[in-house]
Parts: C-alpha cells; sequence; structure tokens
C-alpha cells in the first residue's frame, strides 16, 4: 500500500484552500480532504456518514453567514490542490492507468462531498429564512397591534432600521389586486419611498391583503414625498419607468395616511388611523388617490356620538325628504355651497346648474327647515347636518 499523505501536508493544502476562499476557517473542511485521499487510495466512494457529515458542514456555514461561493470554492480548491500530493499521482509513472482510474474516484467524492454540502446549506438557508419571515412577521404584528412589551418591539425595530423615538407616520395602501410579501411590486415601493429623511429606514410590508407602509415623518414634506412616490409607482403608466417591469398591475388604488407621531404607540395609532381614512373614504365617496386623516377629522369627530349626529340629521333634515324628487338635489345644492365658502356662483359652477337654481334651492331649504343657509349661525348647524348625512348615507339610510 502506499504511504498516506503527510499530515503537515494536508495542513498546508487545507490553509491555502482556505486563503483561497477568502480566509474561510479551516475547520469547515472538516475531514474532507482524509476522506477523498482514503477514497481514491481505496478505489471507493464516501460513505453514508460521511455524506452526511459533509452536509452539516454545510448547514453550520450558512448559519454562520459563508457566503455558498465561498464555501464551494474552499473545498475545490483544497482538492485540487490536493491531487498532486496523493500518492498514486506521486507514482504515476510505474501506474498510468491507476491514475485515470483515481481521478474518475476523485471526481465522483468531490461531487459527492460538494453536493452533500450544497445541500446542508440550502436547507439551513430556507430554514433561515423562514425564521427570519417569521420573525419580521412577529414583528410587524407587534407594532401594528401594540403589543404590552413596547421596549422589546423598540429594540427589534432598530434591527430593521427604525428609529420609532423619531416621529413616523403609517400609509395603507388598498387595492384591487390584494399585496403579498414576495411579489416585485413590493421591492418596488420599497426601494422607491426609502431614505425619505435622513439615514432612517421605511417599512414595507402587506397585512391582510393590504400594503401598509411605516416611514419617518419629522414633517409634511416627508409624508408628501413618501405618497408621490408611492402614488409613482401604483400608477401602472408611471411604474415602467419608476420601477421597471411590474409582474402585475393592481388595478384601481387608494392610499389612506395616519397622522405623524413618536413612538410604538403613535405608529400604532397612525395605522389605525390610515384604515380609518380609506374607510370613511368609502363611506363618503371619496375619489380622491391620497387621504390623509388630518384632512378627514371632521367626520372622525361625528362618528364619535353616532346618535347624536343622527338625531341633528334627522330632527334638521328630514323636512327635506317630502319636497318633490326627494331630499338628494337640495343636499347636493348644500354640500356645494358649503364647500365653495358660501359662495353662490361657485357652487352653480359646481353644480353645472344656474346660479338662479342654486339661490331657489337654497330658499327653499330655508322655507322647509326654518334655517337660512346664507345666515352665520344657521349655515354651522346645516353644514355639520349635511356632513352628518353623508357620512351616515342619509337618507337612505335614515331610520324609519
Amino acid at each position: 500500500m502506499s504511504d498516506p499523505v503527510a499530515p503537515a501536508v494536508l495542513a498546508e493544502v487545507a490553509a491555502s484552500g482556505a486563503a483561497d476562499a477568502g480566509g474561510l476557517p479551516v475547520s469547515l473542511l472538516g475531514d474532507f480532504l482524509e476522506a477523498v485521499t482514503a477514497a481514491v487510495t481505496h478505489g471507493q466512494p464516501l460513505s453514508a456518514d460521511q455524506m452526511m457529515r459533509y452536509e452539516a458542514l454545510g448547514d453550520d456555514a450558512a448559519r454562520k453567514g459563508v457566503a455558498l461561493r465561498a464555501l464551494l470554492d474552499l473545498y475545490l480548491s483544497s482538492a485540487w490542490r490536493l491531487w498532486r500530493h496523493l500518492p498514486i499521482v506521486r507514482n504515476s509513472e510505474s501506474d498510468p492507468q491507476a491514475v485515470v482510474v483515481a481521478g474518475e474516484v476523485m471526481l465522483h467524492a468531490v461531487d459527492d462531498a460538494v453536493a452533500a454540502l450544497a445541500e446542508g446549506y440550502q436547507l439551513a438557508r430556507r430554514s433561515l429564512v423562514r425564521h427570519e419571515e417569521s420573525a419580521r412577521w412577529e414583528f410587524i404584528d407587534d407594532l401594528l397591534t401594540g403589543g404590552s412589551d413596547v421596549a422589546g418591539v423598540l429594540r427589534r425595530a432598530a434591527e430593521y432600521g427604525l428609529d420609532l423615538t423619531a416621529p413616523h407616520s403609517v400609509a395603507v395602501v388598498r387595492a384591487e389586486g390584494p399585496f403579498a410579501d414576495g411579489t416585485p411590486l413590493i421591492g418596488v415601493i420599497e426601494r422607491a419611498v426609502q431614505g425619505t429623511k435622513g439615514d432612517a429606514d421605511s417599512l414595507v410590508a402587506s397585512k391582510q391583503g393590504l400594503l401598509v407602509i411605516v416611514f419617518p415623518s419629522p414633517d409634511l414634506d416627508a409624508v408628501e414625498h413618501v405618497t408621490t412616490r408611492l402614488s409613482e409607482v401604483l400608477d401602472v403608466d408611471s411604474a415602467r419607468t419608476v420601477g421597471g417591469r411590474l409582474s402585475a398591475p393592481v388595478g384601481s388604488w387608494q392610499v389612506g395616511v395616519g397622522r405623524s407621531s413618536p413612538g410604538v404607540r403613535g405608529v400604532v395609532l397612525s395605522y389605525q388611523e390610515a384604515r380609518d381614512a380609506l374607510d370613511l373614504a368609502t363611506r363618503l365617496k371619496l375619489t380622491s388617490p391620497v387621504v390623509k386623516a388630518r384632512d378627514l377629522l371632521v367626520y372622525t369627530v361625528l362618528l364619535r356620538d353616532h346618535d347624536a349626529i343622527l338625531d341633528l340629521v334627522d330632527n334638521l333634515l328630514t323636512p327635506l325628504r317630502h319636497v318633490r324628487g326627494g331630499a338628494k338635489p337640495l343636499l347636493e345644492t348644500l354640500e356645494a355651497y358649503f364647500s365653495a365658502g358660501s359662495n353662490t356662483t361657485r357652487a352653480a359652477r359646481d353644480l353645472h346648474v344656474s346660479v338662479r337654481s342654486v339661490a331657489y334651492r337654497l330658499d327653499r331649504v330655508r322655507q322647509l327647515t326654518g334655517l337660512d343657509p346664507t345666515g352665520a349661525q344657521d349655515r354651522f348647524a346645516l353644514h355639520v347636518a349635511v356632513l352628518g348625512a353623508r357620512l351616515l348615507d342619509w337618507p337612505s339610510a335614515a331610520r324609519n
């Protein structure tokens, strides 16, 4: 039997291979060099136990953050360096045919070892990714729902680049097509809104089919920047230039934006406000692509006492239901008139009717309700009642 490869030679081969791989630890080779030497010497493939050891080494490398390419380079560099030191190669002049067989055995052994190594590595990476995704989902859920461990959420937020001691806002996107993590559009949006102010990051994720963006908002300009970038990406035509090719259009969409506030509780409040803004936009039939909670505060106040606002609407506006044509034309006129700042001419333009028609309808409201829409005191009461009617879908949903 030929003399084995000296331990000092194996150590030198391993060190050189590790250097080629960018300085990886030699320990990641395990007994690879000894096993390959034995396989070539005895003309036998690697055993099942040896394959399991290399799979475990691949797992270990993945969990230590070693790149797969560097790991494979460590093994392959060590293998070709080992070749010239194998006894059967050193004695090739006496038996050239044996070298051919030895080469086949070695290639087979290296191939098996590398395959086991890569499999262990990839399985570990999948496990790590699943763990990271699970941890990310848990963090997002705790962040948006307001878990009891505020200090823990703050600590974990830093791992995702969020400094929650500074003011943050939450934007929520609702679209025809539901959002899901892992789709290319999520990455496009993340790149579009990232780094809006300073070095702080934004967090983009899907939740219950909605897209949620938690972003630093030290001022109104930061909020405007994010909503503008979101609008650019979500618009199919603009998205081709902003983010490249999208996997699928999301259809019609709308963005709700909560108010800015610091801390974990601030994020929870902003998230709820953003969702409420979208719900209000649906109820009020608002078609604006971006609806902000700060612009809908009056409706939020009205909703806090549903019975009171319903009584106000019924008591002030019920007479309008009994006119020919129903209450709708008069309600639309009041709404346009108040939205125009009590300017009859502008209200007529918005309604596409004559100024005389608007004046007539306002006078009709005064006759029916006893309240003058053009008078300061009565105007306020009627305006609140009209806002409540819109919010409650009155008179369609009026009490019998």
